[in-house]
């Protein structure tokens, strides 16, 4: 390896350490209560070295999101190959499920965390999270046009699927289901949006 690869391999490394850091920081403690002084003491850096890789804080939050959204986003993608809009639309809500489950802390940041959202939005468009917003719009269109939806709006319908699955993985992860049996909360998250699916007549 030459030194341009290493330097650039450590340039990357740095990166990872501080979004790691920062990501646990907000969470724990609230965007608004970290500084970037705070993740360089905990890294054991100093500040100047985190200015570096970023002029502030927000921007850090940027990218946890953009990272922690193209997650999602392949997620999503993986249901793209099936040709069957009613069964595109299952899989879709039972992807997005099995992401928030398997990475809570990237969904607490993305959808939970307070006050991030308005670091995000106000500067620039936010296309990570459209993204995977209009991705799961597409689908919900495309099983309108199918029959396998009863037509209507299509942004209530979106915002109501969405805000089903969005329900489930936060009641869990927030630890509000502690009337269940913790070990079967998977399934019953599986479930809970097949009875949804069921309820609005979306066949299997």
């Amino acid at each position: 390896m030459g030194i341009s690869e290493r330097k650039e391999r450590n340039k990357q490394e740095m990166r990872r350490q501080i979004l790691h850091m920062a990501m646990r920081l907000f969470l724990e403690e609230g965007f608004q209560n970290v500084s970037l002084r705070r993740i360089a003491e905990k890294i054991e850096y100093s500040p100047a070295t985190i200015y570096l890789y970023f002029k502030n804080k927000d921007e850090i939050l940027y990218a946890l999101h953009t990272i922690s959204f193209d997650a999602l986003y392949k997620f999503q993608q993986q249901v793209q190959k099936i040709k069957d809009p009613a069964r595109r639309l299952r899989k879709h809500g039972e992807a997005y499920i099995k992401f928030g489950l398997e990475n809570p802390e990237m969904y607490n940041l993305m959808f939970i965390m307070r006050s991030p959202i308005k670091k995000i939005v106000g500067t620039e468009k936010w296309n990570a999270g459209l993204r995977s917003y209009e991705l799961f719009k597409k689908d919900v269109h495309e099983a309108m046009n199918a029959g396998v939806l009863k037509n209507g709006d299509i942004d209530i319908a979106t915002f109501s699927l969405w805000s089903h699955a969005h329900g489930i993985v936060s009641l869990i992860l927030r630890n509000r289901c502690s009337m269940m049996d913790q070990k079967t909360l998977p399934a019953v998250a599986r479930k809970a949006l097949d009875f949804f699916n069921n309820s609005l007549g979306i066949p299997k």
